[in-house]
């Protein structure tokens, strides 16, 4: 794909065609939906965050806005715009969901969904202080070149596990958020 190539018609129509081929299985029970917001441009943009450096857990740690269902929740959806909302101020009512791709296990056992939605350019972002340390945009045609992400294979409570690594201008975007962009691409099949 040449540098700004990807439309986001391009975007909505591959994500829409190659639906995941196959389901991972799980082991973690405990439930938590993660928000991908794409900005809606003729080049959208995704956007990220990065975790505030005083919370307990990834602290500093580049993030999409998400966190763990609770019983208020109707569905994982709801929960991700929920987060999103309390996260950056992202209304509800402005995303427009196109999907979801398969669950994945974090550390902190969870099983998470990543949920897909399209967000408009002019939202303003207000990050939540306890939470959330800084809010930015990398173009989606970027974030889903999968050449930037490397591999690191470590061994994890005795089991092999990689990890995917990536920088974006002064960002180290790592773990299930890399991995998560990851599948994005090849989910709208694009090629490692």
């Amino acid at each position: 794909m040449e540098k700004d190539n990807l439309t986001l018609d391009d975007f909505l129509s591959r994500f829409q065609l190659l639906r995941p081929q196959t389901r991972r299985e799980t082991l973690n029970n405990r439930q938590a939906a993660v928000l991908i917001p794409v900005v809606r441009r003729e080049h959208p943009g995704l956007l990220l965050t990065q975790r505030s450096p005083h919370l307990r857990k990834h602290a500093g740690q580049v993030a999409f806005p998400g966190g763990a269902v609770d019983s208020t929740d109707a569905s994982l959806i709801a929960a991700a715009l929920r987060e999103a909302q309390e996260e950056v101020a992202i209304p509800p009512e402005s995303v427009e969901i196109i999907g979801v791709l398969p669950p994945v296990d974090s550390v902190t056992g969870f099983q998470v969904t990543p949920v897909v939605g399209i967000i408009p350019p002019d939202l303003r972002y207000h990050a939540s202080v306890d939470e959330v340390s800084a809010v930015f945009e990398m173009p989606l045609e970027e974030a889903l070149r999968l050449g930037r992400y490397h591999p690191l294979d470590i061994q994890r409570r005795g089991h092999a596990h990689r990890v995917w690594l990536s920088w974006y201008q002064h960002y180290f975007v790592w773990g299930m958020t890399a991995g998560i962009i990851r599948e994005l691409a090849l989910q709208i099949g694009l090629k490692p």
